[in-house]
């Protein structure tokens, strides 16, 4: 045994040289394209191209895509009260204005996805307090309200003032003008979905407002229904598009310059 380890020291001797160990052979390193430099053009889209619309005179016309609901004559044309009879409110200086006793009104035409823009003004003459003063609202697809009232001076509770989406949502702020002033709303809404299960949302409706210019909702996730009296529930029937309804709470409120643009 000890002849062999010497024949093999003198073998390792022979190969690789006095004083020197075994070499291994590394392998070569992986080597990888360079990646493409990247340029300006590579992050911009250009087909299809944004389709082209022609904005108002003002920021208070309607767009060119969009439909105009109330024209400052005729409110049968695309108005109906909740029956779909022909209306019982009137139009005075060019305003649609609710008439005590003649019930809410309707759009003939249904939405889903919208941004709408309406003008409102509660009268001049101040008579009332609360929730009795100056009184009205914007339903969206019939079962969602944003408050119309003369919040001008005028306390209530929070989630009733003008801005707020009735009973859930107090506006971020008050911004209202004076009784007998116009104001507008300017209302992106968003649609709930529905699951599997037709009574709960997937998405629920969504709400985002403008007052006079000056934002009061933030993209609000509206808890369902308005509801006078109890807590909004998720829970309802599955639904599609709906009317815009505006209400008559007994006061003469009026209304212009109601357009929408299906988004």
């Amino acid at each position: 045994m000890k002849k062999l380890l010497i024949i093999s020291s003198m073998l390792l001797t022979c190969v690789y040289g006095i004083g020197q160990t075994p070499q291994t052979t590394k392998p070569a390193p992986l080597k990888f394209p360079e990646p493409e430099k990247m340029t300006p053009g590579m992050t911009e889209i250009w087909e299809p191209e944004v389709k082209i619309i022609q904005p108002g005179v003002t920021n208070s016309d309607a767009s060119s895509d969009a439909i105009v609901l109330f024209n400052g004559t005729d409110v049968n044309a695309q108005w109906t009260d909740i029956q779909g009879n022909p209306s019982k409110w009137i139009v005075k200086d060019g305003a649609l204005v609710s008439v005590r006793g003649a019930g809410y009104i309707k759009s003939k035409r249904k939405f889903q996805n919208f941004q709408l823009h309406i003008e409102w003004k509660t009268p001049s003459e101040v008579t009332g307090e609360s929730q009795g003063r100056g009184n009205s609202g914007v339903f969206l697809q019939e079962l969602y309200e944003v408050q119309v009232l003369d919040s001008y001076d005028n306390r209530t509770y929070r989630n009733g003032q003008a801005g707020s989406i009735y009973k859930q949502y107090p506006p971020l702020v008050n911004v209202c003008r004076k009784p007998g002033e116009w104001q507008t709303y300017d209302i992106i809404y968003t649609a709930p979905t529905f699951g599997n299960d037709s009574t709960v949302y997937a998405t629920p409706p969504r709400v985002t407002v403008l007052q006079n210019g000056v934002l009061i909702q933030n993209n609000v996730i509206v808890r369902g229904p308005t509801e006078y009296i109890g807590i909004p529930e998720y829970f309802i029937r599955r639904h599609g598009p709906g009317s815009i309804e505006l209400q008559d709470h007994g006061n003469p409120v009026g209304y212009r310059n109601i357009w929408i643009r299906e988004l």
